[in-house]
Protein backbone atom coordinates (compact mmCIF):
# COMPACT_ATOMS: atom_id res chain seq x y z
CA UNK A 1 0.00 0.00 0.00
CA UNK A 2 1.13 3.62 -0.73
CA UNK A 3 2.68 5.38 1.98
CA UNK A 4 1.52 9.03 -0.15
CA UNK A 5 -2.10 10.87 -0.18
CA UNK A 6 -2.70 12.11 -3.02
CA UNK A 7 -4.54 15.49 -3.02
CA UNK A 8 -6.26 17.58 -4.61
CA UNK A 9 -6.47 21.61 -5.45
CA UNK A 10 -9.31 22.75 -3.21
CA UNK A 11 -10.22 25.10 -5.72
CA UNK A 12 -11.24 22.78 -8.60
CA UNK A 13 -13.53 21.06 -5.82
CA UNK A 14 -15.67 23.61 -5.05
CA UNK A 15 -17.60 24.77 -8.12
CA UNK A 16 -20.94 24.62 -6.73
CA UNK A 17 -22.99 25.66 -3.85
CA UNK A 18 -24.02 22.04 -2.83
CA UNK A 19 -20.39 20.88 -2.97
CA UNK A 20 -19.34 23.62 -0.57
CA UNK A 21 -22.46 22.92 1.02
CA UNK A 22 -21.69 18.87 1.51
CA UNK A 23 -17.44 19.93 2.60
CA UNK A 24 -18.91 22.13 5.32
CA UNK A 25 -21.02 19.53 6.56
CA UNK A 26 -18.57 16.61 6.43
CA UNK A 27 -16.08 17.59 9.16
CA UNK A 28 -13.36 16.94 7.04
CA UNK A 29 -9.73 18.14 6.76
CA UNK A 30 -7.67 20.66 4.34
CA UNK A 31 -4.22 19.83 3.79
CA UNK A 32 -2.58 23.36 4.24
CA UNK A 33 0.86 23.42 2.31
CA UNK A 34 3.10 26.36 2.56
CA UNK A 35 4.61 27.35 -0.96
CA UNK A 36 8.48 28.41 0.12
CA UNK A 37 8.57 26.53 3.10
CA UNK A 38 7.16 23.29 1.99
CA UNK A 39 5.47 22.20 5.71
CA UNK A 40 1.89 21.08 5.81
CA UNK A 41 -0.61 21.36 8.31
CA UNK A 42 -4.41 19.86 8.52
CA UNK A 43 -7.05 22.26 9.50
CA UNK A 44 -10.99 21.52 9.56
CA UNK A 45 -12.15 23.49 6.53
CA UNK A 46 -15.20 24.58 8.85
CA UNK A 47 -12.81 26.57 10.84
CA UNK A 48 -10.87 27.79 7.59
CA UNK A 49 -14.14 28.94 6.36
CA UNK A 50 -15.46 30.25 9.34
CA UNK A 51 -12.42 32.34 9.69
CA UNK A 52 -12.42 33.81 6.00
CA UNK A 53 -15.67 32.23 3.54
CA UNK A 54 -13.05 32.49 0.35
CA UNK A 55 -9.66 31.56 1.80
CA UNK A 56 -8.88 29.08 -0.79
CA UNK A 57 -9.18 31.97 -3.65
CA UNK A 58 -6.50 33.84 -2.09
CA UNK A 59 -3.57 33.56 -4.65
CA UNK A 60 -1.49 36.19 -2.30
CA UNK A 61 -1.17 34.05 1.08
CA UNK A 62 1.71 31.65 1.87
CA UNK A 63 -0.68 28.52 1.41
CA UNK A 64 -2.04 26.45 -1.22
CA UNK A 65 -5.31 24.30 0.08
CA UNK A 66 -5.60 20.87 -1.27
CA UNK A 67 -7.89 18.04 -0.04
CA UNK A 68 -7.53 14.45 0.02
CA UNK A 69 -8.73 12.64 -3.03
CA UNK A 70 -10.13 9.93 -1.08
CA UNK A 71 -12.53 12.55 0.85
CA UNK A 72 -13.49 14.54 -2.70
CA UNK A 73 -14.16 11.06 -4.54
CA UNK A 74 -16.60 10.02 -1.14
CA UNK A 75 -18.21 13.55 -0.90
CA UNK A 76 -18.87 13.44 -4.76
CA UNK A 77 -17.17 16.61 -5.40
CA UNK A 78 -15.71 17.61 -8.77
CA UNK A 79 -12.49 16.79 -9.81
CA UNK A 80 -10.63 18.19 -13.11
CA UNK A 81 -8.81 15.47 -15.01
CA UNK A 82 -6.59 18.21 -15.96
CA UNK A 83 -5.95 19.29 -12.29
CA UNK A 84 -2.22 18.52 -11.38
CA UNK A 85 -2.27 16.25 -8.38
CA UNK A 86 0.32 16.80 -5.67
CA UNK A 87 1.28 13.35 -3.42
CA UNK A 88 2.42 13.94 -0.39
CA UNK A 89 3.81 11.71 2.32
CA UNK A 90 1.53 11.13 5.45
CA UNK A 91 4.87 11.42 7.69
CA UNK A 92 4.77 14.86 6.55
CA UNK A 93 1.84 16.14 7.67
CA UNK A 94 1.63 18.03 10.52
CA UNK A 95 -1.33 17.33 12.25
CA UNK A 96 -0.91 19.26 15.54
CA UNK A 97 -4.03 21.75 16.13
CA UNK A 98 -2.53 25.31 14.97
CA UNK A 99 -4.35 28.34 15.29
CA UNK A 100 -6.38 29.46 12.00
CA UNK A 101 -5.32 32.77 11.98
CA UNK A 102 -1.83 31.61 11.30
CA UNK A 103 -2.49 30.52 7.50
CA UNK A 104 -4.60 34.28 7.39
CA UNK A 105 -1.48 36.02 6.33
CA UNK A 106 -3.25 38.70 5.10
CA UNK A 107 -6.61 39.76 6.57
CA UNK A 108 -8.33 43.27 5.79
CA UNK A 109 -8.57 45.58 8.93
CA UNK A 110 -11.10 45.21 11.61
CA UNK A 111 -14.47 45.52 10.09
CA UNK A 112 -13.42 44.89 6.72
CA UNK A 113 -11.61 48.77 6.36
CA UNK A 114 -9.26 49.48 4.02
CA UNK A 115 -5.47 49.77 4.58
CA UNK A 116 -3.73 52.91 5.17
CA UNK A 117 -3.43 54.27 1.44
CA UNK A 118 -5.86 54.54 -1.15
CA UNK A 119 -4.22 51.36 -3.11
CA UNK A 120 -3.36 48.80 -0.70
CA UNK A 121 -0.02 47.21 -0.23
CA UNK A 122 -0.76 45.20 -3.13
CA UNK A 123 0.74 48.44 -4.68
CA UNK A 124 3.33 48.35 -2.83
CA UNK A 125 4.19 44.65 -3.83
CA UNK A 126 3.76 45.69 -7.77
CA UNK A 127 5.57 48.59 -7.53
CA UNK A 128 9.07 46.79 -5.72
CA UNK A 129 8.86 44.45 -9.07
CA UNK A 130 11.32 44.76 -11.78
CA UNK A 131 9.79 45.55 -15.29
CA UNK A 132 10.40 41.99 -16.35
CA UNK A 133 8.44 40.43 -13.62
CA UNK A 134 5.61 42.40 -14.25
CA UNK A 135 5.66 41.45 -17.59
CA UNK A 136 6.05 37.51 -16.32
CA UNK A 137 3.11 38.31 -14.22
CA UNK A 138 0.95 39.74 -16.89
CA UNK A 139 1.48 36.53 -19.08
CA UNK A 140 0.98 34.44 -16.33
CA UNK A 141 -2.74 35.69 -15.75
CA UNK A 142 -3.10 35.15 -19.54
CA UNK A 143 -2.40 31.66 -19.70
CA UNK A 144 -4.66 31.12 -16.47
CA UNK A 145 -7.33 32.66 -18.15
CA UNK A 146 -7.08 31.09 -20.93
CA UNK A 147 -6.50 28.01 -19.49
CA UNK A 148 -10.34 28.40 -17.99
CA UNK A 149 -11.89 29.76 -21.15
CA UNK A 150 -10.81 26.76 -22.90
CA UNK A 151 -12.78 24.20 -20.21
CA UNK A 152 -16.17 25.90 -21.11
CA UNK A 153 -17.68 25.39 -17.87
CA UNK A 154 -20.17 27.53 -15.78
CA UNK A 155 -18.96 30.20 -13.73
CA UNK A 156 -17.11 29.59 -10.86
CA UNK A 157 -14.84 30.57 -7.82
CA UNK A 158 -12.08 29.58 -9.62
CA UNK A 159 -12.96 32.19 -12.60
CA UNK A 160 -13.88 34.86 -10.17
CA UNK A 161 -10.42 34.79 -8.65
CA UNK A 162 -8.51 34.42 -11.80
CA UNK A 163 -10.36 37.23 -13.38
CA UNK A 164 -10.56 39.64 -9.94
CA UNK A 165 -6.24 38.34 -9.56
CA UNK A 166 -5.73 39.62 -13.06
CA UNK A 167 -7.35 42.84 -13.66
CA UNK A 168 -6.54 44.30 -10.08
CA UNK A 169 -2.75 43.24 -10.47
CA UNK A 170 -2.66 44.45 -14.80
CA UNK A 171 -4.06 48.03 -13.14
CA UNK A 172 -1.71 48.54 -10.62
CA UNK A 173 1.18 47.07 -12.82
CA UNK A 174 -0.05 49.64 -15.43
CA UNK A 175 -0.21 52.77 -13.01
CA UNK A 176 3.35 51.74 -11.58
CA UNK A 177 5.15 51.77 -14.88
CA UNK A 178 3.40 54.63 -16.03
CA UNK A 179 3.77 56.89 -13.71
CA UNK A 180 7.67 55.89 -14.14
CA UNK A 181 7.28 56.44 -17.75
CA UNK A 182 5.99 59.97 -16.84
CA UNK A 183 9.71 60.78 -15.92
CA UNK A 184 11.03 59.78 -19.56
CA UNK A 185 10.96 61.41 -22.68
CA UNK A 186 8.44 60.32 -25.09
CA UNK A 187 10.36 57.71 -27.18
CA UNK A 188 12.10 56.45 -24.46
CA UNK A 189 9.07 55.84 -22.53
CA UNK A 190 7.31 54.03 -25.63
CA UNK A 191 10.18 51.44 -25.29
CA UNK A 192 10.01 51.18 -21.68
CA UNK A 193 6.47 50.50 -21.47
CA UNK A 194 5.96 48.17 -24.68
CA UNK A 195 6.50 44.83 -22.85
CA UNK A 196 3.99 46.24 -20.39
CA UNK A 197 1.64 47.32 -23.26
CA UNK A 198 2.08 44.14 -24.93
CA UNK A 199 1.30 41.51 -22.10
CA UNK A 200 -1.78 44.04 -21.53
CA UNK A 201 -3.66 44.10 -24.50
CA UNK A 202 -2.97 40.06 -24.59
CA UNK A 203 -4.55 39.71 -21.34
CA UNK A 204 -7.34 41.81 -21.73
CA UNK A 205 -8.36 39.61 -24.73
CA UNK A 206 -8.71 36.59 -22.69
CA UNK A 207 -10.26 38.25 -20.23
CA UNK A 208 -12.92 39.24 -22.44
CA UNK A 209 -13.31 35.53 -23.50
CA UNK A 210 -14.71 34.48 -19.71
CA UNK A 211 -16.92 37.82 -19.31
CA UNK A 212 -20.64 38.05 -19.27
CA UNK A 213 -23.28 40.13 -17.84
CA UNK A 214 -23.78 37.56 -14.87
CA UNK A 215 -20.35 38.83 -13.77
CA UNK A 216 -21.52 42.01 -13.15
CA UNK A 217 -21.70 42.90 -8.88
CA UNK A 218 -21.39 39.55 -8.91
CA UNK A 219 -21.17 38.46 -5.06
CA UNK A 220 -18.44 35.99 -4.88
CA UNK A 221 -16.46 38.88 -7.42
CA UNK A 222 -16.94 41.53 -4.88
CA UNK A 223 -16.09 39.75 -2.21
CA UNK A 224 -13.11 39.02 -3.71
CA UNK A 225 -12.40 42.17 -4.91
CA UNK A 226 -13.02 43.64 -0.85
CA UNK A 227 -10.23 41.90 -0.05
CA UNK A 228 -7.97 43.92 -1.56
CA UNK A 229 -6.93 47.15 1.22
CA UNK A 230 -7.65 50.40 -0.57
CA UNK A 231 -10.56 51.90 -1.91
CA UNK A 232 -8.98 52.78 -5.65
CA UNK A 233 -7.95 49.70 -6.28
CA UNK A 234 -11.05 48.01 -5.71
CA UNK A 235 -12.71 50.58 -7.46
CA UNK A 236 -10.10 50.59 -10.71
CA UNK A 237 -11.44 46.32 -10.21
CA UNK A 238 -15.17 46.78 -10.40
CA UNK A 239 -15.25 48.82 -12.72
CA UNK A 240 -13.13 47.28 -15.23
CA UNK A 241 -15.01 43.94 -14.47
CA UNK A 242 -18.24 45.49 -14.10
CA UNK A 243 -18.04 47.95 -17.32
CA UNK A 244 -16.84 44.61 -20.15
CA UNK A 245 -20.04 43.37 -18.03
CA UNK A 246 -22.42 45.76 -19.48
CA UNK A 247 -20.73 46.47 -22.45
CA UNK A 248 -21.18 42.20 -23.35
CA UNK A 249 -24.82 43.13 -22.53
CA UNK A 250 -25.36 46.04 -24.79
CA UNK A 251 -23.45 44.16 -27.37
CA UNK A 252 -26.17 40.73 -26.83
CA UNK A 253 -28.90 43.20 -26.91
CA UNK A 254 -27.95 44.96 -30.01
CA UNK A 255 -27.57 41.74 -31.66
CA UNK A 256 -29.60 39.59 -30.38
CA UNK A 257 -33.39 41.74 -30.10
CA UNK A 258 -35.12 44.41 -31.53
CA UNK A 259 -33.68 47.26 -29.08
CA UNK A 260 -33.41 49.78 -31.68
CA UNK A 261 -36.07 49.73 -32.91
CA UNK A 262 -37.74 49.48 -29.86
CA UNK A 263 -35.99 53.47 -28.71
CA UNK A 264 -36.83 54.30 -32.00
CA UNK A 265 -40.86 53.82 -32.11
CA UNK A 266 -40.56 55.12 -28.51
CA UNK A 267 -37.96 58.13 -29.32
CA UNK A 268 -40.21 60.89 -29.69
CA UNK A 269 -41.78 60.49 -26.57
CA UNK A 270 -39.48 59.37 -24.31
CA UNK A 271 -35.78 60.41 -25.44
CA UNK A 272 -36.18 63.67 -27.83
CA UNK A 273 -36.42 66.14 -24.54
CA UNK A 274 -33.12 65.04 -23.68
CA UNK A 275 -30.97 65.06 -26.90
CA UNK A 276 -32.68 68.06 -28.71
CA UNK A 277 -30.62 69.83 -25.21
CA UNK A 278 -28.05 68.39 -26.70
CA UNK A 279 -28.11 69.27 -30.36
CA UNK A 280 -30.80 72.57 -29.94
CA UNK A 281 -28.91 73.82 -33.68
CA UNK A 282 -30.85 71.05 -35.63
CA UNK A 283 -34.60 71.38 -36.54
CA UNK A 284 -36.81 69.32 -34.15
CA UNK A 285 -37.44 66.83 -36.84
CA UNK A 286 -34.01 65.87 -37.40
CA UNK A 287 -33.45 64.73 -33.99
CA UNK A 288 -33.58 61.42 -34.37
CA UNK A 289 -32.11 57.61 -33.02
CA UNK A 290 -29.53 58.35 -35.60
CA UNK A 291 -28.32 61.71 -34.67
CA UNK A 292 -27.52 60.04 -31.28
CA UNK A 293 -25.46 57.15 -32.49
CA UNK A 294 -23.37 58.15 -35.58
CA UNK A 295 -23.79 55.91 -38.07
CA UNK A 296 -26.51 54.79 -36.01
CA UNK A 297 -26.99 52.00 -32.63
CA UNK A 298 -24.64 49.22 -33.20
CA UNK A 299 -22.94 46.41 -31.68
CA UNK A 300 -18.92 46.58 -30.73
CA UNK A 301 -17.00 44.80 -33.12
CA UNK A 302 -14.42 42.32 -31.78
CA UNK A 303 -11.43 44.42 -31.72
CA UNK A 304 -12.81 47.52 -30.55
CA UNK A 305 -14.63 46.01 -27.78
CA UNK A 306 -10.70 44.72 -26.79
CA UNK A 307 -9.54 48.66 -27.70
CA UNK A 308 -12.53 49.59 -25.04
CA UNK A 309 -11.44 47.39 -22.69
CA UNK A 310 -7.94 48.21 -22.62
CA UNK A 311 -9.40 51.87 -21.79
CA UNK A 312 -11.56 50.61 -19.17
CA UNK A 313 -8.76 49.11 -17.58
CA UNK A 314 -6.14 51.82 -17.48
CA UNK A 315 -8.56 54.84 -17.09
CA UNK A 316 -7.67 56.08 -13.61
CA UNK A 317 -4.34 55.43 -13.85
CA UNK A 318 -3.76 59.11 -13.53
CA UNK A 319 -5.50 58.51 -9.82
CA UNK A 320 -3.20 60.37 -7.27
CA UNK A 321 -2.73 59.07 -3.91
CA UNK A 322 -4.28 61.96 -1.77
CA UNK A 323 -7.54 61.51 -3.31
CA UNK A 324 -10.87 59.74 -3.05
CA UNK A 325 -13.57 58.98 -5.46
CA UNK A 326 -16.68 61.09 -5.63
CA UNK A 327 -19.89 62.16 -7.24
CA UNK A 328 -20.05 65.62 -7.23
CA UNK A 329 -19.93 66.63 -3.57
CA UNK A 330 -18.19 68.99 -1.63
CA UNK A 331 -15.55 68.04 0.38
CA UNK A 332 -12.83 67.07 -2.29
CA UNK A 333 -9.98 69.54 -4.20
CA UNK A 334 -11.70 69.46 -7.32
CA UNK A 335 -8.27 70.71 -9.21
CA UNK A 336 -6.54 67.38 -7.92
CA UNK A 337 -9.66 65.58 -9.29
CA UNK A 338 -9.62 67.07 -12.46
CA UNK A 339 -5.93 66.28 -12.73
CA UNK A 340 -5.72 62.23 -12.53
CA UNK A 341 -8.01 62.45 -15.88
CA UNK A 342 -5.24 64.90 -17.45
CA UNK A 343 -1.71 62.63 -16.17
CA UNK A 344 -4.00 59.52 -17.25
CA UNK A 345 -4.81 60.56 -20.63
CA UNK A 346 -1.10 62.09 -21.43
CA UNK A 347 0.36 59.17 -20.02
CA UNK A 348 -1.20 56.39 -22.16
CA UNK A 349 -1.09 58.76 -25.66
CA UNK A 350 2.62 60.31 -25.20
CA UNK A 351 4.32 57.53 -23.22
CA UNK A 352 2.96 54.46 -24.82
CA UNK A 353 1.71 52.81 -27.99
CA UNK A 354 -1.80 51.99 -26.17
CA UNK A 355 -4.40 52.23 -29.47
CA UNK A 356 -5.85 55.84 -28.95
CA UNK A 357 -9.11 54.55 -28.24
CA UNK A 358 -7.75 53.64 -24.71
CA UNK A 359 -6.41 56.95 -23.97
CA UNK A 360 -9.75 58.99 -25.25
CA UNK A 361 -11.76 56.90 -22.92
CA UNK A 362 -9.43 57.80 -20.40
CA UNK A 363 -9.06 61.78 -20.89
CA UNK A 364 -13.34 61.81 -21.66
CA UNK A 365 -14.93 59.47 -19.04
CA UNK A 366 -16.14 62.50 -16.99
CA UNK A 367 -16.74 64.62 -20.13
CA UNK A 368 -20.61 64.48 -18.99
CA UNK A 369 -21.74 66.34 -22.39
CA UNK A 370 -20.05 69.43 -21.53
CA UNK A 371 -22.16 70.09 -18.15
CA UNK A 372 -19.87 72.67 -16.19
CA UNK A 373 -19.39 70.08 -13.49
CA UNK A 374 -17.61 67.62 -16.02
CA UNK A 375 -13.91 67.60 -16.76
CA UNK A 376 -11.30 66.25 -19.62
CA UNK A 377 -9.59 67.31 -22.59
CA UNK A 378 -12.13 67.30 -25.39
CA UNK A 379 -14.30 70.23 -24.01
CA UNK A 380 -11.04 71.87 -24.09
CA UNK A 381 -10.00 71.01 -27.42
CA UNK A 382 -13.29 71.54 -28.74
CA UNK A 383 -13.65 75.11 -27.18
CA UNK A 384 -10.58 75.72 -28.74
CA UNK A 385 -11.58 74.64 -32.24
CA UNK A 386 -15.01 76.59 -32.10
CA UNK A 387 -13.00 79.83 -31.22
CA UNK A 388 -11.34 78.52 -35.08
CA UNK A 389 -14.72 77.72 -36.53
CA UNK A 390 -17.47 79.74 -34.87
CA UNK A 391 -19.88 78.38 -37.73
CA UNK A 392 -19.07 74.35 -36.69
CA UNK A 393 -21.27 72.32 -35.04
CA UNK A 394 -21.32 68.84 -33.51
CA UNK A 395 -24.40 67.11 -35.16
CA UNK A 396 -24.06 63.64 -33.21
CA UNK A 397 -24.47 62.71 -29.37
CA UNK A 398 -22.26 59.99 -29.84
CA UNK A 399 -19.57 58.28 -31.68
CA UNK A 400 -18.12 54.63 -32.20
CA UNK A 401 -15.35 55.52 -34.13
CA UNK A 402 -11.90 57.79 -33.55
CA UNK A 403 -12.75 59.85 -36.63
CA UNK A 404 -16.01 61.65 -35.88
CA UNK A 405 -14.21 62.89 -32.23
CA UNK A 406 -11.13 63.60 -33.52
CA UNK A 407 -13.00 65.74 -35.73
CA UNK A 408 -15.46 67.18 -33.87
CA UNK A 409 -18.65 65.36 -35.81
CA UNK A 410 -19.77 64.16 -32.45
CA UNK A 411 -20.30 65.40 -28.57
CA UNK A 412 -19.18 62.31 -27.30
CA UNK A 413 -17.16 59.07 -27.36
CA UNK A 414 -19.25 55.97 -26.78
CA UNK A 415 -17.11 54.05 -24.74
CA UNK A 416 -16.60 57.06 -22.31
CA UNK A 417 -20.06 57.23 -21.52
CA UNK A 418 -20.35 53.36 -21.03
CA UNK A 419 -17.75 54.20 -18.64
CA UNK A 420 -18.85 57.16 -17.20
CA UNK A 421 -22.83 55.50 -16.26
CA UNK A 422 -20.80 52.16 -14.68
CA UNK A 423 -17.92 54.68 -12.90
CA UNK A 424 -20.85 56.58 -11.11
CA UNK A 425 -22.68 53.74 -10.16
CA UNK A 426 -19.50 52.44 -8.82
CA UNK A 427 -18.68 55.57 -6.91
CA UNK A 428 -22.39 55.88 -5.11
CA UNK A 429 -22.49 51.64 -3.99
CA UNK A 430 -19.10 51.87 -3.01
CA UNK A 431 -18.74 49.86 0.54
CA UNK A 432 -15.88 52.66 1.30
CA UNK A 433 -17.60 55.46 0.48
CA UNK A 434 -16.15 58.28 1.81
CA UNK A 435 -18.18 61.40 1.75
CA UNK A 436 -21.68 59.85 2.32
CA UNK A 437 -22.97 56.46 3.14
CA UNK A 438 -22.92 54.17 0.28
CA UNK A 439 -26.25 53.67 -1.94
CA UNK A 440 -28.50 50.38 -2.71
CA UNK A 441 -28.92 49.30 -6.26
CA UNK A 442 -31.98 50.98 -6.52
CA UNK A 443 -30.85 54.30 -4.12
CA UNK A 444 -28.19 54.48 -6.68
CA UNK A 445 -30.51 54.22 -9.80
CA UNK A 446 -32.25 56.80 -8.31
CA UNK A 447 -30.06 59.34 -7.48
CA UNK A 448 -28.49 59.10 -11.43
CA UNK A 449 -31.46 59.81 -13.11
CA UNK A 450 -32.39 62.61 -10.69
CA UNK A 451 -29.37 64.17 -10.64
CA UNK A 452 -27.23 63.22 -14.14
CA UNK A 453 -30.52 63.46 -16.04
CA UNK A 454 -33.05 65.28 -14.59
CA UNK A 455 -31.55 68.13 -12.99
CA UNK A 456 -28.65 68.34 -15.39
CA UNK A 457 -27.93 66.09 -18.28
CA UNK A 458 -24.48 64.55 -18.03
CA UNK A 459 -25.08 61.13 -18.77
CA UNK A 460 -26.82 59.63 -21.95
CA UNK A 461 -30.37 58.76 -21.56
CA UNK A 462 -30.31 55.93 -24.21
CA UNK A 463 -27.19 53.76 -22.67
CA UNK A 464 -28.80 54.42 -18.98
CA UNK A 465 -32.02 53.39 -19.59
CA UNK A 466 -30.08 50.06 -21.17
CA UNK A 467 -28.13 50.12 -17.51
CA UNK A 468 -31.00 49.90 -15.94
CA UNK A 469 -32.79 46.88 -17.48
CA UNK A 470 -29.47 44.83 -17.02
CA UNK A 471 -29.24 45.27 -13.64
CA UNK A 472 -32.57 44.40 -12.92
CA UNK A 473 -32.22 41.81 -15.62
CA UNK A 474 -29.15 40.65 -12.97
CA UNK A 475 -30.78 41.31 -9.88
CA UNK A 476 -33.44 39.27 -10.78
CA UNK A 477 -31.67 35.93 -11.13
Amino acid sequence: MSNETTLIPLASCIKTESALKRLLSSGETVVCVHKQQGKTKKVAFKALYQNNKDFWLNSHTSWDYYIPRSIAENLQLPMDEEVPRVGISREMMDFSDEMVEELEETPLDKEGEAGTTNFGPEYERIEKLPLSQRIDLLATFKKRLDELAQRKTPFTGEHAAALVDASRDAALINRATLLEALKLGDEEAKQFTQGVVTATREMVKSTTRLINEEIFQHELVKRLIERSNGTVVQHMTRVFLNGLSFLSYYNEQVRSTSIANRIRIHFGKKYHSYYRQLLPHLHPEDVVLERVFYKGMQAVPEMDFHHFATGFLVHDIGKAEAIEYHEGETGYNRDIIVEHVKVGYQAIMNKTNYPRQAGLIAGYHHEYYGDPSGYGYFREYLAQYRQANPKATQDYCMTYELEPILDYQALAYFPAKVLEIVDIFDSLTDPLRVYRKPLESQEAVDFMRKEFIETKLKIDPILFDLFVHFLERRYSR
